[in-house]
């Protein structure tokens, strides 16, 4: 076990704010004002007033603090240790993006400020669109989105517009079994219906297939290249021609440009349509419920159809153009999360095309050498050279009752954050393994070598599989209980 990655830190029991402290125990220590002391009752109407509490902590600042420090000690992040999401792109967010995005111009801005006063902010993100139409093959973009997912129904919402331009909105939209779970919805918000495509042996689409089920009713194919399977879809010139042939249009999802950027431009395979997710690839924060950004890029046929306003520039002014006849109109208030953005330019500016190829590079280099180190002891469906991330199953676990869920859980004991799990749909017992580009081949190995342990366990103690995690602070939950009778209120 690396020793950086002790999880002993897992096994902190932390009681709750409410166990701590006693009564008449205070934070802060306020001097006398001199003023007497009046009854609230004599200054407010009694409806007005709140009854006392009861059951309220009364600690001290130095318990508080503590408190509250080993609870975010209990908390994983890609800051703590090796965050291997497939389909997440967990990368490392450079320190550096987070200084720039801090500066005062940036920080202090207020979106009601008149555009005179901000010219170098809308002039980062007017660069930060060229540079994202540059990476895609896609030269319009829209920074508005406040996410991927939100991006992906934007997406949509301007395939509808140009289609109810062009006489008809069509009624279906095509959608492979390993794209990501959130087209489906996307596709379903914008009136269509879905009509799910088959992946071959291989694990990617077959033109035929697509060319079976495509008439002019078909509004898009919702493809997401590379695939859920971390497969590239070799087969994607093919496949826009069927679509564009019958007039459809070819959306795809962005969420996994990590493998691309630098190598491939989405643009030149026949996309019209594509979201990126800035927390993925562009190495912005990512969860926690915080801002995100979802930017959309489209080919000049689509550029109408983009969310007003956009940003244009005069000579060396900038400003808001809202005069978009055809637009969507505004998706998001203001111009989407500007501080996300500003992290995204930063991230592009300080690698450079070079060294966003490059990511891509490492990226790919880094999930097949997983792939080849662990197939001996993991099922690999498709033993095909993979993109960011590689995809097992649990088949060669299940002769010992040892399920994928029992070898995340056994992950937490060795000091990692499980995998992705049970996803994509098409493998069952899936564990989807993506390492990104900011780890090391040491830390790679340590995950490798713990995952090398837990299948060897499986054999020889498949109950110590059962019953973890066993060094964690919370055991093994009951996670569908948990699912559907949450305790959301505290009861001592």
């Amino acid at each position: 076990m690396a020793e950086n990655n002790d999880p002993s830190i897992l096994s902190i029991t932390e009681p709750t704010i409410f166990e701590r402290g006693s009564k008449g125990r205070d934070g802060v220590a306020l001097p006398s004002t001199g003023i007497e002391q009046v009854d609230v009752n004599t200054l407010l109407p009694v409806d007005m007033i709140r009854d006392e509490i009861d059951g309220l902590p009364e600690v001290s600042e130095v318990e508080t603090v503590r408190h509250y420090t080993r609870l975010s000690q209990l908390n994983y992040g890609v800051d703590n240790g090796f965050y291997p999401l497939g389909s997440c792109t967990m990368k490392y967010n450079p320190k550096v993006n987070e200084d720039v995005a801090r500066y005062p111009g940036f920080s202090g801005a207020h979106p009601y400020q008149p555009v005179e006063s901000v010219q170098g902010n809308l002039s980062l993100m007017y660069e930060l669109e060229s540079l994202l139409g540059e990476i895609t093959a896609l030269p319009h973009v829209t920074l508005q989105p406040a996410a991927g997912a939100h991006g992906e129904m934007v997406g949509m919402m301007m395939i509808r517009a140009y289609h109810e331009d062009h006489g008809n909105p069509r009624t279906k939209v095509l959608i492979p079994d390993t794209a990501h779970g959130t087209n489906p919805a996307s596709s379903a918000l914008c009136g269509y219906k879905v009509v799910p495509i088959a992946s071959n042996d291989k694990g990617i689409l077959d033109a035929a297939e697509v060319e079976r089920v495509m008439d002019e009713e078909v509004a898009a194919l919702m493809l997401t290249n590379p695939n859920t399977l971390g497969l590239f879809e070799e087969n994607i010139l093919e496949i826009a021609k069927v679509v564009h042939d019958k007039g459809g249009l070819i959306y795809c999802d962005g969420a996994n440009m990590n493998a691309l950027m630098g190598i491939a431009k989405p643009g030149d395979m026949g996309v019209d349509v594509l979201h990126l997710n800035l927390h993925k690839t562009f190495s912005t924060p990512h969860g926690g419920g915080g801002p995100g950004a979802g930017p959309v890029c489209v080919t000049e046929t689509l550029a109408p159809y983009l969310p007003a306003p956009v940003i244009v520039k005069s000579g060396d002014k900038y400003s808001f153009n809202d005069d978009r006849p055809k637009s969507i109109g505004r998706v998001k208030a203001f111009y989407g999360n500007f501080g996300i953005l500003v992290r995204a330019y930063a991230y592009i500016r300080t690698m450079s095309a070079e060294g966003l190829k490059r990511v891509s590079e490492t990226a790919l280099i880094n999930a097949n050498y997983i792939k080849e180190r662990l197939k001996e002891y993991y099922d690999l469906p498709y033993d095909l050279p993979c993109m960011h991330e590689c995809v097992f199953s649990d088949k060669k676990l299940t002769p010992y009752g040892i399920k994928t869920l029992d070898v995340a859980k056994r992950l937490i004991d060795y000091g990692f954050h499980p995998p992705t799990i049970y996803f994509p749909l098409v493998v069952n017992g899936a564990i989807m393994i993506e390492p990104t580009e900011t780890e090391s081949r040491q830390t790679i190995d340590w995950f490798c070598d713990a995952m090398i342990n837990i299948a060897k366990e499986a054999e020889r103690e498949p109950e110590l599989l059962k019953e973890a995690p066993t060094k964690a602070a919370c055991r093994r939950l009951d996670e569908v209980k948990a699912a559907r009778e949450p305790k959301l209120r505290w009861q001592p």
